[in-house]
């Protein structure tokens, strides 16, 4: 492991940056991000890991007030 990269402790993350990991992952990026920290990505990188942040939230928001109907 180098100086840069750190373990991840996925217990003590929020809700939101175990999202963003996770999306992350699924872009691919997660190897970067930990070799080389989120800073490391460019605009557009990041710029897709906040859109679906924003629109699994929704999604979630929406499913949890469909249950409640």
């Amino acid at each position: 492991m180098s100086e840069k990269e750190k373990k991840i402790v996925w217990d003590e993350l929020s809700p939101d940056d175990k999202l963003k990991y996770e999306i992350a992952e699924e872009l691919g990026l997660l190897e970067k991000v930990k070799e080389s920290g989120w800073k490391s990505l460019s605009a557009k990188e990041t710029g897709r890991i906040g859109g679906l942040m924003t629109k699994k939230k929704r999604e979630k928001k929406k499913e949890g007030n469909c249950k409640n109907s």
